[in-house]
């Protein structure tokens, strides 16, 4: 890193309290050290999950004391490497290299990361959740072990959407799908229509997907899935009418986590599946005892994800997926502020919003 071209100050968008973001500047962060590298952000998706963190100042329990910087679905270029710059194909990074970036760190060490649960680590820090800033800056440091290269054939954006599709990935994973087995997906956001596009892959049919949002129902139409408008109709009966009355074998609750939860063990049939992914925006969850008991229901939680990025990495490269079929907005890293507020708003048909940070 040539120090003579070096900035003192970069630009970051940090969150300073409910709704309150802003454009700031910050010190640069100099050379990496032992283990970690010095990324040059090109490109970063805003998640329902920063959506939480904006309105409320908070997201659960972890509530925002300082200043902080948002995102961490992201990509970047490596622009320099400290010692032993082991990347997360177990390979050694060097500058130049473009690299999808898992914004989790696990510390590696810990019971559960030695048990192959790096997501459950009891170390774990988190780009983007206080305190640990995130991705919506021109340059960061993150450990080398969460960095992946990635082909030319997968563009910036794309390479940020691994973070998204890894998180379907795992539900999926959790779900246990079976070839023809029946699904009913709650959200049509962008985690949403990543799982679907999985649950596609993993044979299932049919696949239901229920939504207030005509746009993001046209869009999960146009993935194969059989769109439900829950403004318009009861999804759970609509599902169940589909079904025969029988259900679906496995539901996806990817929305709020609110009465949506108790929507998805309505859908399921006796013996089924829930996996809940959704985030809850008053931190409670809530479903009726007497449904899921009396179907005897397994119910999993996604904690993020674990061991995701080869995979989808594999598909995105083989088109197997379309990550960009998903994106409607891209906003520059000044107009971030612009961006969260359309979001939040659902305004202009959104969907997915890329900032494009270089």
């Amino acid at each position: 890193m040539n120090s003579a071209s070096t900035p003192s100050t970069i630009t970051a968008v940090r969150l300073h309290g409910p709704r309150d973001l802003r454009v700031d500047q910050v010190p640069h962060p100099g050379p990496p050290g032992p283990g970690d590298v010095l990324l040059r952000v090109t490109a970063v998706g805003i998640c329902g999950s920063d959506l939480h963190s904006y309105k409320d100042g908070r997201i659960g329990d972890n509530i925002l004391e300082a200043p902080l910087t948002l995102g961490h679905e992201f990509a970047g270029i490596v622009e320099a490497i400290g010692d032993d710059p082991m990347g997360g194909d177990f390979k050694a990074l060097e500058p130049g290299m473009r690299v999808a970036v898992d914004p989790a760190q696990p510390c590696w060490r810990c019971e559960m990361c030695e048990h192959g649960h790096p997501n459950l680590c009891h170390h774990l820090h988190f780009c983007g959740s206080y305190p640990d800033d995130g991705s919506l800056v021109q340059w960061m440091h993150m450990p080398a072990r969460t960095c992946f290269p990635v082909p030319d054939t997968i563009d910036d954006a794309g390479a940020a959407l691994l973070e998204p599709l890894g998180i379907a990935v795992h539900a999926v994973d959790l779900a246990k799908i079976k070839v023809a087995n029946s699904v009913a997906i709650l959200g049509a956001g962008c985690i949403g229509l990543s799982i679907l596009q999985m649950v596609k892959l993993s044979g299932a049919q049919p696949i239901f997907i229920s939504d207030k949002f005509p746009w993001r129902l046209k869009v999960a139409e146009e993935l194969g899935a059989i769109p439900i408008n829950c403004d318009e109709v009861d999804p759970v009966q609509a599902v169940l009418n589909a079904t025969g009355g029988q259900g679906v074998d496995v539901a996806i609750e990817a929305a709020w986590a609110d009465h949506s939860v108790q929507q998805s063990a309505e859908m399921v049939r006796l013996g089924g599946r829930l996996v809940i992914v959704g985030i809850s925006e008053d931190d409670r969850l809530v479903m009726k005892h007497s449904t899921v008991r009396r179907k005897g229901l397994t119910i999993r939680i996604a904690r993020r994800m674990k061991h995701t990025y080869p995979r989808s990495i594999r598909l995105l490269n083989s088109g197997a997926v379309d990550l960009n079929r998903l994106i409607s907005h891209r906003f520059p890293l000044e107009q971030t502020p612009e961006a969260f507020a359309m979001n939040t708003a659902y305004d202009d048909d959104v969907v997915k919003i890329i900032v494009d940070v270089t």
